[in-house]
């Protein structure tokens, strides 16, 4: 994407960054509550510590506190679903990341830590569906609902009056790269319809 972002959006992608890493620190410490496989779960004690690392990063960088929360997010408790879910949601903060490095190329290794924990769901969503049956099933399911509500999320990620000018355009980017990406692991043939 040749979208080049000014300076004036930094603050919005920033915080948008706390919020994303607030969230995703919550769900990765729910996830660990379901039945996960063991090496999934090693892998999630350890993105969990990555997370909160980067909640303090992005606190310290806005000179605010992330809401806290009293009890975890539901998370889905079939791997096969909650595997998806997390990968969505990773690739999302991984088009976030590209962006905000844009703008902050001193925060490279936010970007970073996103590729390897894209590349972490994304091998194990492959698997589910090189496995096929029902898990396989199940995943293509709740692809096709995360997606859905993907449009939602994303509009609420850019609700930001500095991003008013580029929301279209970065909308449309952000969404074609998570089809795409979605559509290369065989979570489907593609999602033009939804």
């Amino acid at each position: 994407m040749t979208l080049s972002l000014p300076s004036s959006c930094e603050r919005a992608i920033l915080e948008q960054f706390l919020k994303a890493e607030a969230m995703a620190l919550w769900a990765v410490r729910s996830a660990q509550t379901q039945d996960v496989p063991s090496g999934v779960l090693e892998f999630l004690r350890r993105h969990e510590e990555e997370e909160a690392d980067h909640l303090k990063q992005f606190e310290r960088l806005l000179g605010v506190s992330a809401r806290g929360k009293t009890a975890l997010p539901r998370m889905p408790n079939q791997w096969c679903v909650l595997a998806v879910h997390l990968y969505g949601y990773e690739v999302l903060g991984l088009e976030f990341a590209r962006q905000l490095v844009r703008l902050r190329p001193d925060l490279s290794s936010i970007l970073e830590d996103e590729e390897v924990h894209v590349g972490f769901f994304e091998h194990e969503v492959h698997a589910i569906l090189t496995h096929g049956g029902s898990a396989a099933d199940g995943a293509k399911q709740a692809a096709q609902a995360w997606r859905r509500r993907l449009p939602r999320t994303v509009d609420r990620y850019l609700h930001d009056e500095s991003l008013a000018p580029f929301r279209e355009e970065l909308q449309r980017h952000i969404l074609d790269v998570i089809d795409a990406r979605f559509v290369a692991v065989g979570l489907s043939a593609q999602y033009s319809s939804l």
